[in-house]
């Protein structure tokens, strides 16, 4: 995994970062005046679950999957979702939605009490199926573009969905290590919601 140190935090454009590929998304809205963005929260997802390396995430969050290409899908049809960012296995990543706008990536969701997560949070899915492993390249690319946020974002935590919607979110689950994750970054324990 790649150290925190001496990463290249990249330039910002209207909340759009330059080391990720661009796919923008209808699935957003503005965040409420005044809103900071403080916690960036972490997803796996794979369509159909547990196959990867095809296009079907990039389609479902930019409204283009084709239904009926998976029985899977029948028991998605028609949401409108988004994340900020989407990590695949080999490390590529690409940008849906402006971290300075609202992805529709939580949910009905809460963090220390503050509902609606996000309105103030930035939604990073990883490319993998709760409770299974991730590969290296995801690691090193969440660890920068995490380094790249917090330059330009007071970010205070970073979570699962599983913390912030754990009545009905299990993800990333048992296979995302977050003790590498906050080795890489050097960041404080208390940041990360399973080590505080």
């Amino acid at each position: 995994m790649a150290s925190a140190a001496g990463t290249d935090a990249a330039s910002w454009n209207a909340g759009w970062w330059a080391l990720a590929r661009r796919s923008p998304s209808p699935n957003f809205g503005p965040r409420p005046a005044n809103t900071s963005v403080s916690l960036a929260v972490v997803h796996s997802i794979s369509l159909p679950p547990g196959e990867y390396g095809g296009d079907a995430v990039e389609r479902l969050f930019t409204n283009q999957l084709d239904w009926n290409a998976h029985p899977y899908y029948e028991r998605i049809r028609g949401i409108a979702v988004s994340a900020h960012f989407f990590i695949r296995r080999d490390g590529e990543m690409v940008q849906f939605v402006s971290c300075n706008e609202r992805a529709w990536h939580a949910g009905a969701s809460s963090w220390r009490n503050r509902p609606d997560c996000n309105d103030y949070s930035i939604g990073i899915e990883l490319e993998g199926l709760e409770g299974e492993t991730f590969d290296g390249p995801q690691y090193d690319a969440l660890t920068r573009v995490l380094v790249a946020a917090a330059s330009r974002y007071p970010l205070q935590q970073v979570v699962g969905h599983e913390h912030i919607a754990p009545s009905r979110k299990i993800d990333p689950g048992p296979g995302f290590d977050w003790h590498a994750l906050q080795a890489a970054l050097a960041w404080p324990k208390a940041m990360f919601a399973p080590l505080a």
